[in-house]
C-alpha cells in the first residue's frame, strides 16, 4: 500500500457535520418552537372565536415574547457550561504549574488506554505537553475541544433568530387567510413548514430526510391539535 505524505493528506478534504452541533441545535430549537408555539398562540385564539385583529395582536405579542425568551434561555444555559468548563480548565492549569509530572503521566496512561504502547503514549504526551499542555489535557482529559465548546452569545442570538423565522410563518398566515378560516390555514402552512424544516436540518446534520420532516411534523399536529381543542372550548367572538 502506498505512502501518502503528510501534504498529500492535508490537501485531502473532509466534510464533517460534528462542528455544526452547537448552533444547528440552538437553531432547530427556536426555529421549531416560534413555529409551534405562535402557531398554537393563533389557532388557539382563532378557534375561540375571536377577531383577525385579536388573532394577529396575540401572535405577535407570542412572536415577541417566545424571542427573548428563547435567548435568555440559550444564554443562561450555555453559559453555565461554559463557566463548568472555565472553572475545570482553571483546575487543570493550576494542576499543570504544581504537578507537572504527575499530569505528565496521568495524559500518558490516558494514551496507553487508547491503545498506544507504554513508550509511545509517553512520547506523544511529551510532544503534547510541550507544544500545549492545557490544550492537551483540555481535549484529552476533559473532552473540551475548539470545535464543541460552549459559546453562550452564539447559541442565544442563533435561537432567538431562528424563533423569529419560524414564527413569521404563522402569523402570515393569520394576515393573508380569510378571517373564517385562520386556524385551518395556519394548521395546514404551519405542517408543512415544519416537515421542511425538519428534513432541511436533517440534511445539514447527516440525518435521513424522512426522519427528520416526519419528527417534526407530528410534534407540531399534536401541538396544534391541543391548542385548538382548547381555544374551542371559549366563546369570544367579538
Amino acid at each position: 500500500m502506498p505512502h501518502l505524505c503528510l501534504h498529500t493528506l492535508s490537501r485531502h478534504p473532509e466534510r464533517h457535520r460534528s462542528g455544526r452541533a452547537g448552533w444547528l441545535r440552538a437553531a432547530m430549537l427556536g426555529a421549531n418552537d416560534g413555529t409551534v408555539s405562535v402557531a398554537g398562540v393563533v389557532v388557539g385564539v382563532a378557534a375561540s372565536g375571536a377577531g383577525a385583529e385579536l388573532v394577529l395582536a396575540t401572535g405577535v405579542a407570542a412572536l415577541v415574547a417566545g424571542a427573548m425568551s428563547m435567548a435568555a434561555g440559550e444564554y443562561v444555559s450555555v453559559q453555565s457550561q461554559a463557566d463548568t468548563e472555565a472553572a475545570d480548565l482553571a483546575v487543570e492549569l493550576r494542576e499543570l504549574q504544581t504537578e507537572p509530572q504527575q499530569e505528565l503521566a496521568e495524559l500518558a496512561h490516558i494514551y496507553v488506554q487508547r491503545g498506544l504502547s507504554n513508550g509511545l503514549a509517553w512520547q506523544v504526551a511529551e510532544q503534547l505537553t510541550a507544544h500545549d499542555a492545557l490544550a492537551a489535557h483540555a481535549r484529552d482529559e476533559l473532552g473540551i475541544t475548539e470545535t464543541l465548546r460552549a459559546r453562550p452569545l452564539q447559541a442565544a442570538l442563533a435561537s432567538a433568530a431562528a424563533f423569529i423565522a419560524g414564527a413569521l410563518l404563522p402569523l402570515a398566515t393569520a394576515v393573508l387567510a380569510p378571517e373564517a378560516r385562520v386556524a385551518e390555514v395556519t394548521t395546514l402552512a404551519t405542517l408543512a413548514g415544519l416537515l421542511l424544516s425538519g428534513a432541511a436540518a436533517a440534511r445539514i446534520g447527516g440525518a435521513p430526510l424522512l426522519r427528520g420532516a416526519l419528527r417534526a411534523g407530528f410534534w407540531g399536529a399534536l401541538a396544534m391539535s391541543a391548542a385548538h381543542l382548547i381555544g374551542s372550548l371559549f366563546d369570544v367572538a367579538l
